[in-house]
This record gives structure tokens, C-alpha cells and sequence, in this order.
């Protein structure tokens, strides 16, 4: 949803980011494998083991790396068809490498409630990915919806710094209104997939 309302607005911002990393010779492929990377070894490192405010901050940082390989393959006229596919991927894997961790922080902490969101989480944000990347394999849309990657992260990170600067309940009322979100969005992209194949078979 953050996607329709604010591409423009931060285009004016990682766009001359994105010049700026290809003229230093920096290429989108490799910023999508560095902010990856990143992403998942401060995910696994300070949020597994309760470093929440430190983990918020690092992730986001990394996290805009996302940003930034968009603005360089748009600086180039466009982006090839392995570095769509690279980036997804990887998106995947800095969300897997996320839940994961704070599930394990909860779990370890024994607030089983939390955990259980986060797998929740976990599962669904890659099934709302897949819904959309199976329907346009088969020439069906799937766009849209309530929760999509950059609210994932916007609320998760958000949860979790606060939690971690002593706000109570952060994290927990965070990843349930993130599972509940996300549930629904798995739903919403499969009726819109309904619809667009029974359209097209009118």
C-alpha cells in the first residue's frame, strides 16, 4: 500500500543515491547482496540474542539497500530480468532471516504469544509473495493489499525499537497486528486472483 503512496517522494531521495553508487562503481546486483547480507547477520545476531534497539537501527540501514538498487537500475535505464529475480529472492530471505530471529528472541524469553506472531508473520509474508509471483506466471494480477514488504518491516522494526527503548507490549501488539494484516492480505490476493481469472474467461 506504502508502495502507490510513496514511490515518488522517495524516488526524490535514492534516485541521486542511486547515481551517486553507480558512478563509484558499484553495480544494483551487488548492493542487493550487500544489504541482504547485512540484513540477515544483524538480524541473527542482535535480535536472537536481545538487542532490539540495535537490531531496529542496523536492519533499517540495511534495509534501504532495497531502495537503492531500484534507484541504480532505474539510472540505467531499466533493471535485467536476473536482477528482478535476485532482488525477490532476497527479499525473501532478509524477511525469513527476520521473523526468524525475533521468534527465537521470544521463544527464549518464553513469551510463546510473540513467537507464535512472528511465525505467523514469517509464513505468511512469503505466501503473500508467492500468491502474486504465481498469478503473474500465469497472466493473472495480484497486486495490492492491506500489508505489503514495506509495511512488514516498517511495523516489525518499529515494534521492536520501541520495545526495546521500555515501551510495554511493543513488540507483541506490533507482530499480532502484523499476523492479522498479513492473513488478510493472503486473502485479498487470492480473491483478486479469482477475480481476474474469472474476467478473463468472460
Amino acid at each position: 500500500m506504502l508502495n502507490i503512496f510513496a514511490r515518488a517522494s522517495v524516488s526524490r531521495v535514492t534516485d541521486p543515491i542511486g547515481g551517486w553508487l553507480l558512478r563509484i562503481g558499484l553495480t544494483p546486483d551487488a548492493v542487493t547482496l550487500i544489504g541482504t547480507a547485512g540484513a540477515v547477520a544483524a538480524s541473527l545476531w542482535l535480535f536472537s540474542t536481545g538487542h532490539l534497539v540495535a537490531g531496529a537501527l542496523v536492519v533499517t540501514v540495511f534495509v534501504l539497500f532495497d531502495l537503492f538498487d531500484g534507484a541504480m537500475a532505474r539510472a540505467q535505464g531499466g533493471g535485467t530480468r536476473f536482477g528482478t529475480v535476485l532482488d525477490a529472492t532476497c527479499d525473501r530471505i532478509a524477511d525469513g532471516a527476520l521473523f526468524s530471529a525475533i521468534a527465537w528472541y521470544a521463544f527464549s524469553g518464553g513469551d510463546r504469544s510473540s513467537a507464535a506472531a512472528a511465525l505467523i508473520c514469517l509464513v505468511s509474508g512469503q505466501v503473500i509473495s508467492y500468491v502474486k509471483a504465481r498469478a503473474e506466471a500465469t497472466g493473472l494480477s495480484a497486486d495490492g493489499g492491506f500489508v505489503e514488504r514495506a509495511e512488514r518491516l516498517i511495523i516489525t522494526l518499529l515494534g521492536a525499537l520501541l520495545a526495546g527503548l521500555g515501551v510495554p507490549y511493543a513488540l507483541p501488539v506490533a507482530l499480532w497486528l502484523l499476523a492479522v494484516g498479513s492473513v488478510a492480505t493472503v486473502t485479498q490476493r487470492l480473491l483478486a486472483v479469482r477475480r481476474a481469472a474469472k474476467e478473463e474467461s468472460a
